[in-house]
């Protein structure tokens, strides 16, 4: 069985992949391989800040591995907040703030639409594949739902009339954009064996 590190402690994002790979690949956490480095996401992109996670932990390490970054593009912001959606209104991290300002910066907009994207780096015999996944939306008027995290209050995927914090997750985690990069990770996994 190949091992092959995913760069994430997200008990949730593990235990769906393991058992989405089953038993053709051991998927190690950043803890299961010692890994208790914050390990800087200092790219502009959000395929930048991917492949600097998978590459971090081939060298120090040793492994093959996979790495994800997402984030929120909204269209009359420019694509903003982007790469920086983690940290939006400032470097704690703090979604609630992150979603305030992002409604404070669109309470002028008429445009509504945006986007969230995920990015999967996956490094493999010193080979590095990009994918991603998009799900198209639009930011609410405030936030509502009490499901998910982030952005989740505020954004619309196309096709429904609640937010993605309205959602069960059964429902969010077979449309999110997260769940579309994953089904191409496992593809060319599946692919590759």
């Amino acid at each position: 069985m190949k091992k092959i590190v995913f760069a994430t402690n997200n008990a949730h994002k593990l235990s769906e992949i393991r058992s989405i790979l089953g038993d053709e690949y051991e998927i190690l956490s950043l803890r299961d391989i010692n890994c208790d480095v914050d390990i800087p996401e200092t790219a502009s992109t959000l395929e930048g800040n991917a492949e600097i996670k998978v590459r971090y932990i081939k060298e120090h390490f040793g492994y093959d591995c996979f790495a994800d970054d997402t984030g929120l593009e909204v269209d009359a912001l420019n694509g903003a907040p982007g790469v920086f959606s983690a940290r939006y209104a400032g470097p704690e991290h703090d979604s609630l703030k992150n979603m305030n300002l992002l409604l404070k910066n669109m309470s002028d907009k008429t445009d509504r639409k945006a986007r969230f994207r995920t990015v999967i780096a996956l490094l493999i015999d010193n080979q590095l594949t990009l994918m991603d996944g998009v799900v198209e939306g639009e930011i609410t008027l405030q936030p509502q739902g009490d499901n998910g995290f982030g952005y989740d209050p505020i954004f619309s995927p196309e096709g429904f009339d609640v937010t993605f914090a309205q959602m069960d997750s059964s429902i969010k985690n077979k449309i999110s954009h997260r769940a579309r990069a994953t089904e191409k990770l496992i593809e060319y996994l599946n692919q590759i064996k």
